[in-house]
């Protein structure tokens, strides 16, 4: 549902959709009545562009800042508003190398030649309503209507092992310690579970052998959370490719506050598999869905 870089898992779980079985919740919590009329998340991503601009003598960076917004009614109706941000140097030494290039407000080429668009303003942006609309969350694989998310184990056994029954149903093939990993922290944010479900698939995302914690820390906001860091290697030799992905929490309301995600393939970063992104807004709304305002 969003326009922000996607991780690997990301991107099987959306193939999944064309070959799922549905699953259904087990009765678990009772269904809570929604606080608004729309779940809503708000989110801010950075990435820097893996290609460089300006002369081979003095090339520069640049970063890519996007906002982006989804809203669901408890019907499964869901919009997207995506608005592209103005591109700038990402360091001051880059800002250097790009006043030597004329200070260019507009980017049609790479050194390499590539061919890119790119633009130091604001884009207008846009919202729309995501189709097709099947009155249900995608979750882990699976179609589930308000009331089935709403029934999600409140236990982290219990949900660890649902998930792991939709892996199989969905067909997955890869590892499913590493496809849980990039699941649970989706129920932080991106789906209107109650708080103890969420709090069962932060409890279950602690127990991951690849996962460890470290500490307390501020986001770019300025609001405390739990830091937690998640590890996935695929691939071997060459084609070793190790992502390190940083999340931090707020443990009170069990909403995911920010997730910085740094790549590898073959040691070298991978730049494709790498960005900031910061969480403004997560939970109920009455509000309806408009192009993203500036942040």
């Amino acid at each position: 549902m969003t326009a922000f870089p996607r991780s690997r898992s990301m991107t099987f779980t959306a193939a999944l959709a064309l070959t799922a079985t549905v699953l259904s919740a087990p009765a678990a919590v009772a269904a809570a009545p929604p606080e608004g009329a729309y779940w809503h998340t708000r989110s801010v991503t950075t990435s820097t562009h893996p290609w460089r601009f300006g002369t081979k003598s003095h090339p520069y960076a640049l970063l890519e800042t996007s906002v982006s917004e989804e809203w669901a009614t408890p019907a499964g109706k869901a919009w997207n508003g995506y608005r592209e941000l103005a591109t700038r140097p990402e360091s001051p030494a880059d800002k250097k190398a790009w006043q030597r290039d004329g200070s260019p407000t507009q980017w049609g080429k790479t050194i390499d030649g590539k061919i890119v668009k790119l633009s130091g303003k604001h884009s207008k942006g846009h919202v729309g309503l995501l189709l097709p609309d099947r009155g249900q969350f995608w979750v882990a694989g699976q179609w589930l209507t308000y009331e089935e998310v709403q029934r999600l184990p409140a236990d982290p056994e219990r949900l660890e092992d649902w998930l792991t029954r939709a892996a199989r149903v969905g067909g997955l093939t890869e590892s499913v310690a590493n496809w849980l990993t990039s699941v649970l922290p989706q129920l932080l944010h991106q789906f209107p579970a109650p708080r103890e479900v969420r709090a069962a698939a932060w409890e279950a995302l602690l127990k991951s052998p690849n996962v460890r914690m470290e500490g307390t820390a501020k986001d770019s906001l300025g609001r405390s959370g739990t830091v937690v860091v998640i590890n996935t290697t695929y691939g071997t030799g060459e084609k070793r490719n190790v992502v390190e992905r940083r999340l931090i929490v707020d443990t009170g309301r069990m909403v995911l506050l920010s997730d910085s995600q740094k790549s590898t393939l073959g040691g070298k970063p991978l730049l494709e598999g790498s960005y900031d992104k910061t969480l403004i807004e997560v939970g109920w709304t009455d509000s309806p869905p408009t192009v993203p305002a500036l942040p």
